[in-house]
């Protein structure tokens, strides 16, 4: 029925969601001594030399596949406590595999982007025809239960090739090469639309979103990569080589010192916006200018308690933000760029960057919003559901 459609497949790429709950995965990230997850505190050694461990601490090390009892064994003092590092590294080494994974959400909605029924599953990490059949499933359920034959948008960590028709640039890699859009035809019918989960993104808050009404929008995904996404007057621009919005893979701008030739990024270069940017880029920066590791969130944490280490790194960030961004504002002049992913969530970005990209702008003024996005982690999945325009009211 054309008053419905289906989206599915959100690949994890930027979303902050993942097999556990939202409650138990915020108390996971805040890591507080009462949390359901366990603090460095209730990690303790029992007289047989086991550890006493919080259920959802060790569920959620279990199904990210890490041992945890020859770690514990490693690093626990002679009291039996788990140092707040040793914690730390578990936590992050968890938060990362959940990362890498992800869920695919799938959502049924209206024409007025009302939604109608929601259901995540778990990726089934690095078997494409497993994915195929995830994919196929879920939408099976969703038109089941919304009792439509709807069509259908994906959003993927990666574009399908104008030349190929192949999957390329996608993190998730068991994606790379394969005929992806093909074999989802193929198994759901023609109405089938794939894109970029970043533009995916970009359309959702350009559609009913923090850029809805404005001509031109550049979505910017800041988690655990850097992508983005350009929308104008309606239209995802995927550009001649399926690589528009791709602003995470350009070299960071006005570099300073110790920014060049940078680090290794995983698209075989060295310097990327994303390796700044991203949250992992901002834990690794923090990493070398105080030799410990943080995760991103703890960061952000610790800034805001009054920590000068973590207080300089998001100063740097910001800084790195305004540059990058205004390389961006000079290219496109959007009318507004909307931010997602993980570290939008900080909300002193938004005072902090613009009054700093305005000396890399090449303007007398710059009135650019920046804004946070409407739709937080269901922006993507959304996005491609309005792959669809003709189907929009």
């Amino acid at each position: 029925m054309a008053t419905h459609r289906v989206v599915s497949a959100q690949f994890g790429h930027e979303t902050n969601t993942f097999s556990i709950t939202p409650t138990t995965l915020a108390d996971f990230q805040r890591g507080a001594p009462d949390d359901d997850l366990g603090s460095p505190e209730s990690v303790r050694r029992r007289t047989t030399g086991t550890r006493t461990i919080h259920g959802g601490f060790l569920d959620a090390a279990e199904r990210c596949g890490i041992e945890l009892e020859p770690v514990l064994t490693t690093f626990a003092q002679p009291s039996g406590v788990i140092t707040a590092e040793t914690y730390g590294f578990i936590k992050n080494a968890i938060l990362e595999r959940f990362r890498d994974a992800g869920d695919f959400e799938g959502v049924l909605l209206d024409r007025q982007g009302r939604e109608l029924t929601r259901k995540r599953v778990p990726t089934p990490k690095g078997n494409y025809a497993a994915t195929l059949d995830t994919i196929s499933t879920l939408v099976a359920w969703l038109q089941q239960h919304g009792g439509v034959d709807a069509t259908v948008g994906v959003g993927i960590p990666g574009a399908i090739s104008p030349a190929s028709g192949l999957v390329k640039n996608a993190n998730s890699t068991w994606l790379i090469g394969r005929p992806f859009l093909d074999d989802l035809r193929t198994r759901l019918g023609p109405r089938v639309r794939v894109a970029n989960d970043a533009n995916c993104f970009a359309l959702s808050e350009a559609v009913d979103g923090a850029g809805a009404g404005a001509a031109v929008v550049f979505g910017v995904i800041l988690g655990t990569g850097t992508g983005g996404g350009i929308v104008v007057d309606g239209t995802v621009v995927e550009g001649r080589h399926a690589v528009g919005g791709e602003w995470g893979h350009n070299p960071l701008p006005w570099p300073e010192a110790g920014e060049w030739p940078g680090s290794s990024c995983y698209c075989g270069r060295t310097g990327c916006i994303e390796t700044f940017l991203s949250g992992p880029g901002l834990a690794a920066d923090y990493r070398r200018a105080v030799g410990e590791t943080c995760s991103p969130e703890d960061i952000v944490v610790k800034a805001g308690a009054g920590d000068q280490p973590a207080e300089e790194a998001l100063v740097r960030y910001e800084h790195r933000l305004a540059r990058a961004l205004a390389g961006l504002i000079n290219v496109l002049d959007p009318d507004v760029i909307v931010l997602g992913g993980g570290m939008s969530n900080v909300d002193r970005l938004y005072s902090a960057v613009p009054r700093q990209w305005a000396r890399y702008v090449f303007s007398d003024v710059v009135t650019t919003p920046l804004v946070k996005a409407r739709h937080g982690d269901a922006g993507g999945v959304r996005g491609a559901a309005w792959l669809w325009p003709g189907s929009r009211s």
